[in-house]
Parts: C-alpha cells; sequence; structure tokens
C-alpha cells in the first residue's frame, strides 16, 4: 500500500489534527466522486475550507478526474492506494489516510474540512473513527431497492445514508418510496438523504448536514 505524494511533515512535527475529517464510501459505481464533485462548489460558496483524499486500489483515478475537474485547487486532493481490499485502509488500518490528513493540514492552514473518498467496496464497509469524526455511505437506486432490506453495516452504523441515482428509479423497476421508507425503517430514523449527483438534486441538504454535523453551522 502506498499513499502518493509523501511529505517529511506527515510523519514528524505535523500540526495537530484541527481540521474536521469525514468519509464518503459506498459500493463501485454509487456516485461517490460525482457528489463530491457536487459538494465542492456548494461548500466553497459557503466558505468552508476544504480537501480531499481519494481512495482507489491501485490508481489514482479518482484523484485525477477531481484535479482535472476545476473545481479545487489540484495540490488540495491527495491519493491512497489501498493495494488491497479498500476498507483495509479506511478501517482495519487507517494510517495512511490520516497521514493524507495531516499533510494536508500542514500544507494548507485554516484548513476546516477533509474529505476523505472510500475506494468502491461493499455494504459491509465502514469507517474507522481513528480516521473519521462523522462518514456518510452512498447506494444508488440501479443497485437494486432491496440494498436497504440486507441491512449491511454501511447502511445500518453511517451517520447518514446517501440514496442517490434517484432519477433512474422508473428506468430499473425501483419504487422509489418505498426504497427510501425501508432505508429509514432498518435505520431507526436515523437521517437518509435522496440525491441525484447528476442534476444536483439533494446535494444542498447533504451540504447542510456537513456543516450541521463537523462543522457547527447552521
Amino acid at each position: 500500500m502506498t499513499v502518493l505524494h509523501p511529505s517529511p511533515q506527515t510523519f514528524a512535527g505535523a500540526p495537530k489534527s484541527t481540521a474536521a475529517r469525514i468519509g464518503i464510501g459506498g459500493p463501485v459505481g454509487s456516485g461517490k466522486t460525482a457528489l463530491i464533485e457536487r459538494l465542492i462548489p456548494v461548500l466553497r460558496a459557503r466558505n468552508v475550507n476544504l480537501a480531499v483524499v481519494t481512495n482507489d486500489l491501485v490508481t489514482k483515478e479518482d484523484a485525477e478526474r477531481l484535479r482535472r475537474s476545476g473545481l479545487i485547487e489540484p495540490e488540495r486532493v491527495l491519493a491512497v492506494e489501498a493495494g488491497a481490499c479498500p476498507h483495509t485502509v479506511i478501517r482495519e488500518d487507517p494510517t495512511l489516510n490520516m497521514a493524507a490528513g495531516d499533510e494536508l493540514e500542514a500544507s494548507f492552514p485554516g484548513l476546516e474540512l477533509i474529505v476523505f473518498e472510500s475506494g468502491g467496496d461493499n455494504l459491509a464497509s465502514t469507517f474507522s473513527l481513528d480516521l473519521v469524526d462523522w462518514w456518510i455511505f452512498v447506494i444508488d437506486v440501479a443497485g437494486g431497492d432491496d440494498i436497504p432490506r440486507k441491512k449491511g453495516p454501511g447502511v445500518l452504523k453511517s451517520d447518514l445514508l446517501v440514496v442517490n441515482k434517484i432519477d433512474l428509479a422508473p428506468h430499473v423497476g425501483v419504487n422509489l418510496e418505498r426504497m427510501l421508507a425501508e432505508a429509514s425503517a432498518v435505520r431507526n430514523g436515523r437521517p437518509v438523504i435522496a440525491t441525484n449527483a447528476r442534476a444536483g438534486d439533494g446535494v444542498e441538504a447533504l451540504a447542510d448536514a456537513i456543516c450541521r454535523a463537523v462543522l457547527f453551522r447552521e
């Protein structure tokens, strides 16, 4: 496993973490990177000083996509290569991600928020609370309306569940209202947000949730 752009400041003399750290996980193709692309301008419009760490198995594909987007300065995006199961570096041994976060804080004084995007994983994926303060799990309508009923740890334990690609519901035979109701039921009323990252639907509500939960802004 390797972290790209290592810095000596990450391992010695790095300042104590002050930025809030949140995780965004979910299966491959659920729309995690697309949601981050939509979130960045919304959060920056609220004057949130942020940076991103992406995770992939053996590439830096998601990081390069964000760097090319023009939405955020390229140097504010770091990439971690998991080299194994994606959840290894966000749960079992998150030190590479922690080091990347420390590097960003050393490079950008006043950083308020670091978003850690997990590599695509299954419903058992969770984040270590040594790495993040709060985390989001993203599923998508095209993955099937039975996902909430499967009750994976990501669905049950995340601080916020996002049901993405709601625009596809009529095209894949999903009863969206029922899927959202079942998601809320298995989570015992813990928050669920429906989004269409492609169009930006629900992104303001997602930004509201992040600002309230970890930045303590209304």
